[in-house]
């Protein structure tokens, strides 16, 4: 298969007019068409690489529930998320072990390419708890953790906690090697952060929520993740961080640390009205999901969405939303050796959208996947 004459975005974090030639699946070389960038009607973008939600289309991962995992994967790939590492909650450990051993047996067929899990908690921080359930959060257990990675084959890439807690530096210390580890829901102060990241943690989820904020005495996680050079999350939905922030943290970080994610619950996608999230009630209306209390629980949208707000309501660049979505996220849980740009030997999986962002049509694996009926392929 050829792709000819669109504007595609290179590893160079540029638009270059490419053609693109496929062959099982894989790309076997991107080659300049020679065109200028006004004769190229398409944009092609990698596909996006979502490594931090939880659910949309009415299931969860926490469903423990393959069909539930399908139509993830189903609905993801239909708005460009070609790879997907959904995320776990706050469970009890029995509740973990079935979720862990369901997505160890998923088996994909369609949809998004399946990457792994992002185990948000328990081994939280109750004061900044956020949505998770403070009844199931307990300290850093090991033995854990292990017998959870063994359900789950191995699938596990991320996994969550806050390092003041205890035995958490000794989590670290022990599974640094074996999993990507990440601070969340943390009330971490900046030297905690700081001897975290020294012995091994690499990553931040959703940066600015569930964490004490930036502040000029007391720098914290922010400021302990910038002087170390960590990858960072971002919910660019417009509801979990403003403008202004996401702004900064682009100019703190750069393009070349952070992850934009969706955060999404089971909601995204569907209508206003009553869900749930990690056992717990939660409300929709338009783009706000809150628990009982008015916490923020989630988002209900999806990273594609996400990146478009970035670009048009934020004031970040298409090329560095891009890199965002797609490279940062699959070089953090170590998957970029087969997905997240477009160069040779990796999967065909892309997304084609016009001039405006409008995402015209999907390809996972070199097989369109296609996001409207009743219409000719452009690819």
């Amino acid at each position: 298969m050829y792709l000819k004459n669109m504007l595609v975005y290179s590893p160079d974090h540029h638009f270059h007019p490419s053609d693109i030639e496929i062959s099982d699946g894989i790309i076997h070389q991107v080659i300049p068409s020679g065109k200028s960038s006004d004769e190229c009607r398409y944009y092609v973008i990698p596909g996006l690489v979502d490594i931090h939600f939880h659910g949309c289309m009415g299931v969860d991962l926490c469903d423990g529930d393959p069909d539930s995992l399908r139509t993830m994967a189903e609905y993801e790939a239909s708005q460009g998320v070609t790879t997907i590492c959904p995320a776990s909650m706050t469970m009890s450990p029995e509740e973990l072990h079935g979720i862990m051993k369901n997505a160890g047996e998923y088996e994909e067929k369609s949809g998004a390419h399946f990457a792994g899990i992002n185990m948000e908690g328990p081994f939280i921080s109750r004061k900044k708890k956020g949505a998770q359930a403070e009844k199931n959060i307990i300290p850093c257990d090991i033995g854990l953790f292990r017998q959870l990675q063994v359900e789950a084959r191995g699938r596990i890439r991320l996994v969550d906690i806050a390092p003041e807690e205890p035995g958490a530096m000794e989590f670290i210390d022990e599974m640094k090697a074996e999993v990507t580890i990440s601070i969340a829901h943390t009330d971490a102060d900046y030297d905690v952060a700081v001897e975290a990241f020294k012995r091994g943690a690499r990553h931040v989820t959703h940066l600015c929520n569930a964490m004490p904020p930036l502040y000029h005495r007391e720098p914290g996680v922010i400021g302990a993740a910038a002087d170390m050079g960590a990858y960072v999350e971002m919910i660019c939905d417009g509801i979990h961080i403003h403008p202004s922030m996401v702004r900064a943290m682009f100019k703190l970080f750069t393009a070349e640390k952070i992850c934009l994610i969706s955060d999404s619950m089971r909601a995204a996608g569907l209508q206003d009205g009553q869900y749930t999230l990690g056992g717990q009630e939660v409300t929709v209306k338009g783009s706000l999901a809150t628990l009982s209390d008015g916490t923020i629980a989630g988002s209900v949208t999806n990273l594609m969405a996400c990146m478009k707000n970035a670009v048009k309501n934020m004031g970040i660049s298409l090329e560095d939303a891009v890199r965002c979505a797609s490279e940062n996220p699959a070089k953090a849980i170590g998957i970029y050796d087969r997905c997240g740009s477009i160069e040779a030997g990796k999967q065909a999986d892309m997304v084609l959208m016009d001039r405006d962002m409008n995402v015209v049509e999907v390809m996972v694996g070199g097989k369109i996947y296609q996001t409207g009926s009743n219409k000719k392929s452009v690819f």
